[in-house]
């Protein structure tokens, strides 16, 4: 068994095959955590969003579950002996407590210990909860574990910086030796590396509109992160110090960048990065001198941090506005910072006994007393009913009842358990928006019901509001200023209440005459003469696409539909431009704003060379063994014996063909080697060994 499957198996969930549970509150004073089994099948492929947030209580030594919307206790899982601070992460099925000796799975519907297993590594991992996963990742390490199904143990191969996780379940992480930026897609158990920071950069990720981006420290500059490789980069218009923090995602069009050597929160304007236009000035907040501080974490419209100093937790607006201060009870070690999946931020006490919940929408905060519901909570149920005093016996018909409810467990009847109640929905899917004049159009993908009729969607953006019906896959929003930004989320409701928010990037309405804006390029050359393009569909400001007018210094313009072409033949230095051609209705066509990027052809440093080592004969072939050298260029090789071979590429040590032959003695064989700088030879006269 090799060491991947190891690990696969030691971090293997008991039950993969269970329902996703919900948790309940019975009883009137006694705080009973309770989860059942739905009574349907769960669809294929259906994704439920993890509400609430889970903490370990080192006094009552459980893991206690926190339920964000209600800022009540409503569960509890005994997990004696855990160490102090540990931390808590959930899955679908399973919850896990993680030390750093050890990892402890509990069942959400028993809420009974299934099984520990140790970890990779003894250091405290940064835990995420994202689709496909739990995932613990030991970034000293470079390991990362998911603990969902399938499970596995991916080297990274160096340290990491703070991971990200776009929706879909595909973790992205940064290493901080090299550079590299990788992505480990939902299920995958091999990281993919498309993009490198440059060497000496430092850095670290963040999410823009549910995609990858890449923070510069070092070039004070943010990056888009993709296949092919890093985007251009748009300028902070600050200077960061190697140990800037950026928050887990954007807050509308700003991006959280916390300076604790500067003692400064900047709030980074990113539409610069999908539009065209300037970007606006940075806000920057001051903060407390000489503070220790965790984060920032952002939600979506919030931005929060922790002053591990004075133990407070911070939150603020897109604006940089202090919505609220407010202390974190507990002792020990400072606070955590974690972002839930139900758009909320929880801060959890160092020793459990507390849980801060921090408003996704307003920054609002409320003290959740864990060490309070710990105690109020009933341990088992009295075993007999109390004696009456004498003289005071009930009548023969009470008697019987008090006989019957104290008769033993195992005569009564089992109770139904009961229906497991429906949460808030989950975000709208692939919510997008394109201007018009003086109004966006918006679309988006159901959201997860989670066990409740979505009823509605709300959309909100700086000034105004509506609401559409349950059944809407879209609206236009109207009555909205030409020329300025704006950011529209979408929420679903159903009966538990108001889901998480879901984004489209900033769109700028205007008049339906504004051409495209600048599409995103991207070449690379070859040494013989051939760049390979592509590039991105740029905002096309409310226009329909007509083509793409594509060009290469000397090589004239090109009208194409699809998104890459090839050009041959390029020497020297290139510049290509490409251009998006819209229509609105049937308007006359408007040609967009220019993207462009610069390539330069390598140019060979010499004349080829090629020298034969070998000859040999083997089952009525020869077989000709060369080095080639190209000094840089592409080249191709040819054997001849009373007639030469097809020429093939070669380069360095290189086996030449010629089959099909017969030879007596010595004989005569020459090589060729052709390039775009020239042509060599070589003979050799001899006997095939």
């Amino acid at each position: 068994m090799n060491t991947d499957e190891r690990g696969a198996k030691r971090f293997s969930v008991v039950a993969r095959t269970r329902m996703a549970v919900a948790l309940v509150v019975s009883g009137c004073l006694a705080l009973v955590g309770l989860a059942v089994t739905g009574q349907a099948s769960t669809p294929e492929g259906l994704e439920f969003v993890q509400v609430g947030h889970w903490v370990y209580n080192d006094a009552a030594q459980a893991a206690f579950h926190v339920d964000g919307s209600t800022n009540r206790v409503d569960a509890r899982a005994n997990v004696p002996s855990a160490g102090r601070g540990s931390q808590v992460v959930q899955g679908d099925d399973s919850g896990y407590v993680v030390e750093r000796n050890r990892i402890t799975e509990f069942d959400k519907s028993t809420l009974s210990v299934e099984e520990s297993t140790p970890p990779p590594a003894p250091e405290a991992p940064f835990v995420m909860e994202i689709a496909g996963g739990p995932y613990l990742v030991y970034r000293n390490a470079g390991q990362l574990v998911r603990l969902g199904d399938p499970a596995a143990t991916v080297p990274a191969g160096g340290p990491l910086s703070r991971p990200v996780a776009t929706l879909d379940g595909t973790v992205w992480v940064h290493r901080v030796d090299n550079g590299a930026i990788c992505e480990l897609p939902k299920g995958a158990a091999v990281l993919t590396c498309t993009a490198h920071l440059p060497p000496t950069h430092g850095g670290g990720l963040t999410l823009v509109g549910d995609r990858p981006v890449v923070l510069d420290t070092t070039g004070d500059s943010l990056h888009r992160a993709g296949m092919d490789g890093l985007g251009e980069g748009l300028p902070l218009g600050i200077k960061l110090s190697p140990s800037a923090q950026v928050a887990n995602s954007a807050v509308g069009d700003r991006l959280a960048i916390a300076d604790p050597e500067r003692n400064q929160l900047h709030l980074i304007d990113i539409s610069g990065l999908d539009q065209d236009r300037p970007s606006a000035k940075p806000i920057s907040v001051e903060l407390t001198k000489g503070s220790r501080f965790n984060g920032p974490v952002s939600s979506s419209n919030v931005v929060a941090m922790v002053d591990e100093t004075r133990g407070e937790v911070l939150t603020y607006d897109l604006a940089g506005t202090l919505k609220s201060t407010a202390k974190v009870p507990g002792e020990g070690t400072p606070p955590r910072l974690a972002k839930g999946e139900d758009n909320r931020i929880y801060v959890d006490s160092a020793d459990g006994s507390h849980v801060l919940v921090v408003n996704g929408e307003n920054g609002a905060v409320l003290d959740v007393d864990v060490d309070k519901a710990a105690n109020s909570q009933t341990a088992s149920e009295p075993s007999s009913a109390p004696e009456p005093p004498p003289g005071e016996e009930p009548p023969p018909q009470q008697r019987q009842q008090q006989q019957q409810q104290q008769a033993p467990p195992s005569t009564r009847k089992p109770v139904p358990p009961p229906v497991a109640r429906a949460t808030p929905p989950g975000a709208p899917r692939n919510v997008g928006a394109t201007s018009g004049d003086g109004s966006i159009k918006v679309s988006w993908s159901p959201a997860a019901d989670n066990g409740a009729r979505v009823t509605g969607y709300r959309l909100t953006w700086p000034g105004g509001s509506t609401r559409v019906g349950g059944s809407a896959r879209g609206t236009t929003v109207s009555g909205l200023k030409n020329g300025t930004a704006y950011v529209i989320t979408v929420v679903a409701e159903n009966s538990a209440g108001v889901g998480a928010g879901a984004s489209a990037k900033a769109v700028v309405p205007g008049p339906t005459s504004r051409p495209a804006a600048a599409p995103v390029v991207t070449a690379k050359a070859g040494a013989d003469g051939k760049v390979s393009v592509s590039w991105t569909q740029p905002d096309l400001r409310g226009g329909t696409l007509v083509h793409y007018l594509v060009s290469a210094t000397g090589q004239g313009e090109r009208k194409l539909s699809a998104t890459s072409t090839e050009f041959t033949g390029v020497t020297g230095t290139a510049t290509i431009t490409v251009r998006a051609v819209t229509k609105f209705g049937s308007g006359s066509a408007l040609t967009g704003a220019a993207g462009s990027r610069k390539v330069t052809v390598p140019v060979a440093s010499g004349p080829p060379t090629i020298t034969i080592t070998q000859v040999r004969g083997k089952n009525g072939s020869l077989l000709v063994s060369v080095v080639a050298d190209g000094k840089g260029a592409p080249a191709t090789c040819q054997a001849e014996f009373f007639g030469k071979t097809n020429p093939v590429a070669c380069s360095g040590a290189t086996t030449l063909v010629i089959p099909e032959v017969a030879w007596v003695g010595a004989i005569t064989i020459t090589a060729y080697i052709k390039t775009s700088a020239g042509t060599a030879t070589d003979t050799w006269r001899g006997v095939p060994s």
